[in-house]
């Protein structure tokens, strides 16, 4: 059973004039694999700094702490490293690549994490009933990656690949970020998937509860100003739907980018 440990970790970014301003301040978390963690908090609390400096985004400065794959010191590597270690992120902004298709992408994709090239008598098989659950259809294949798709494709597109990539651990920021209910009832029910393998821990970054309605977490953290300040269960989720977050950002000082 896979699992990932963060421990203590702490990040800042360096602003213009060279100065670090902080943003994590002291994140101790565990993930375990068939686990899915909720990370639900205001804007600007941290959460997405949280999942980009897990993934290694260069924008952000390790100041403290660790991040343990399966024992593996995951800040050691580097970020393609880090995908191949069973590291997934689902990004909030999708990104456009011109010129690769989303078939050569994800074969390519594939192999890295794999170790081999899939057999193609029966890759071109998995993608296209992957892209079919995902109701996209699939000549996308031949399109290039997120180039002129939009928002809601962009998104089912991110979790085709976590269908077929079948990571340790998946960390989706924001999935749910410009869907409207139908897209956001399929993305839901592909994360669904991958989750009931018990092959992948979740971790779930959102501000709001309705993709929890579709998507049940086994745990809800609570984050304000770079940290964790409260745990629960999923009855935690409805108290913030019902409550909000004023109570925790209140006495907590500067919200956080």
């Amino acid at each position: 059973m896979s699992v990932l440990e963060i421990r203590d970790l702490q990040v800042s970014v360096r602003l213009p004039e060279g100065e670090l301003k902080p943003i994590l301040a002291g994140v101790d978390l565990t993930v375990r694999a068939g686990e899915t963690h909720a990370i639900m908090g205001p804007n600007g609390s941290g959460k997405s700094t949280l999942a980009y400096s897990i993934a290694g985004h260069p924008k952000y400065e390790i100041t403290g702490g660790e991040v343990l794959l399966d024992g593996q010191d995951v800040l050691s590597m580097a970020v393609d490293e880090r995908a191949r270690a069973g590291l997934f992120l689902a990004m909030q902004y999708p990104v456009e690549v011109p010129g690769v298709s989303v078939a050569n992408f994800l074969r390519t994709a594939k192999t890295a994490v794999d170790g081999e090239a899939p057999k193609l008598r029966t890759w071109a098989g998995e993608l296209r009933g992957a892209m079919e659950r995902l109701q996209m259809d699939p000549a996308f294949a031949q399109r290039n990656v997120n180039e002129g798709f939009s928002g809601g494709e962009k998104k089912r597109h991110e979790i085709v690949q976590l269908e077929l990539l079948k990571p340790k651990v998946a960390i989706l920021d924001e999935t749910d970020s410009g869907l409207d209910i139908d897209a956001l009832r399929v993305v839901s029910e592909g994360v669904n998937r991958v989750r009931e393998t018990g092959e992948t821990g979740l971790l779930l970054i959102t501000h709001y509860t309705r993709i929890l309605r579709y998507i049940r977490p086994d745990f809800v953290h609570v984050f304000v100003a770079g940290r964790i300040v409260e745990e629960g269960g999923p009855e935690l989720a409805e108290k913030l739907e019902a409550e909000g977050y004023e109570r925790y950002v209140a006495g907590a000082g500067t919200a956080r980018a």
